[in-house]
């Protein structure tokens, strides 16, 4: 039976074991979003600084909860590839693995016994169920891009876009127009960079996508729209670099003429309410990631106010169609960012915070490094508190990682979530039992 999986054995019977104790429930759609680099404490700053330390983001408010376990095979701290394939296939591979079980030379393909993909959103599609990616980096970022392609290394972002407009997934929306265009082709952002020639917007479109790349473009599509690809910034939607660099290139932090992630969140979910059955839908909030690892704190809690409208965006939708499971999990802790309480009677909340902390800790104010305290919105007795942003690391780190869920079949998010189960709640979501028995035995 595991003859072509190696050392994936033990993961895989215990992914059956699991299969085979849950109860049978009945199948739906699935919205899995991911932002990626939050934690507990990354959402206590942003719940106070937009609603004040007695309200509640949409997160708060989803019923369902668990706590994330996310090690990887070689590493206790994930990486976002790594992460992203164990997400995709529910098996542990190494930090360095896209869609494989580790980097090449020695990573392999995941399949089963005939040759096919483990990937949950290729099981999906060829089981006729429409798929959809939603992501404010490129698309080629590893947190949606490893649900449709295998890689033997990360930055193979010229394979990656290829194997995504090949893949047959119903629609696609995010950044990194210059890895879908022939090297030197001007684009709607930029310039392409792909050294095979091939203009992979123009081989979607003979595909039968509607290829977008703007806001506009994406919200004037047409009512029946089944097909999308959207490519809507040059590589990311945002400008990942801290609040000093940011101000002295005249960058904003989000490009303003690309559509948020809630906003692509409302379109995919419009469009793959075309097909008029089930639906896999993966969304990536890119930014609460990468502005944490730059140790900019405004433009992460930016980050983690979009990714909470499409939280939001999606509880509303799973209220009137009641057969979908919403499911939200990060796999790290981009850069460590902690919440440092001010107390206002001794410091004034205009002045500027000390540029460390007595351990030698970056901290931030609202402006960045040396600027004053972030100011909460009002608590219950209307005061509003100053805090400051601390860091530990400029990488990602371990811990407070939470799963949370809300809608049809969220019963199964509770206690303790290993990394590899994510994968499992969307197969249980998705396929019906027969499907499901192929899943293990193939």
């Amino acid at each position: 039976m595991f003859r072509r999986y190696g050392d994936l054995a033990p993961t895989l019977a215990a992914i059956i074991a699991i299969f085979g104790g849950m109860a049978h429930a009945e199948t739906g759609s699935l919205i899995f979003i991911h932002p990626d680099g939050t934690s507990a404490s990354t959402w206590a700053v942003a719940r106070v600084l937009y609603h004040g330390p007695d309200g509640e983001l949409h997160w708060d408010k989803l019923p369902a909860i668990a706590v994330y376990r996310g090690h990887m095979a070689d590493s206790l701290t994930a990486s976002s590839n790594g992460a992203g394939t164990t997400h995709a296939y529910g098996v542990k591979v190494a930090t360095s693995a896209y869609g494989m079980t580790a980097a090449e030379p020695e990573g392999k393909k995941i399949v089963d016994e005939d040759g096919q993909s483990l990937s949950v959103a290729k099981q999906a599609i060829r089981r006729g169920i429409p798929v959809g990616l939603v992501q404010t980096g490129t698309l080629t970022e590893p947190g949606t891009g490893c649900f449709l392609a295998s890689v033997g290394m990360r930055k193979a972002h010229q394979d990656i876009a290829l194997q995504l407009v090949e893949s047959g997934a119903a629609l696609m929306l995010g950044g990194g127009e210059r890895f879908f265009l022939p090297e030197g082709t001007k684009g709607v952002h930029g310039v392409g960079v792909r050294t095979d020639g091939r203009n992979l917007l123009k081989e979607a479109r003979e595909r039968g996508y509607s290829v977008v790349r703007t806001k506009a473009e994406l919200l004037g599509l047409s009512s029946g729209a089944k097909k999308v690809l959207g490519v809507f910034a040059d590589l990311h939607t945002f400008h990942d670099m801290p609040e000093e660099k940011l101000r002295a290139k005249g960058l904003p932090m989000y490009e303003p003429d690309a559509p948020t992630v809630a906003e692509m969140t409302e379109a995919a979910l419009r469009i793959l309410g075309n097909h008029r059955k089930q639906f896999l839908l993966v969304v990536e909030e890119e930014g609460t990631d990468n502005f944490g690892n730059n140790n900019n704190a405004s433009g992460m809690l930016e980050a983690m106010r979009r990714a909470d409208d499409a939280i939001g965006i999606a509880r509303a939708y799973i209220k009137t169609h009641r057969d979908t499971l919403l499911l939200t999990a990060s796999d790290s802790d981009g850069g460590g960012m902690r919440m440092l309480g001010v107390v206002s009677d001794t410091t004034s909340l205009s002045e500027n915070l000390p540029e460390r902390t007595n351990n030698g800790a970056p901290m931030d104010g609202r402006d960045g490094t040396g600027t004053p305290p972030f100011i909460a919105a009002p608590d219950r007795q209307g005061r509003r508190l100053g805090f400051a942003v601390v860091w530990t690391s400029f990488s990602d780190v371990s811990g407070g990682i939470l799963v949370r869920a809300e809608g049809h079949n969220s019963q199964q998010v509770r206690g303790s979530i290993d990394n590899t189960q994510i994968a499992e709640i969307i197969r249980r979501n998705l396929f019906r039992d027969s499907e499901l028995n192929d899943s293990r035995t193939n």
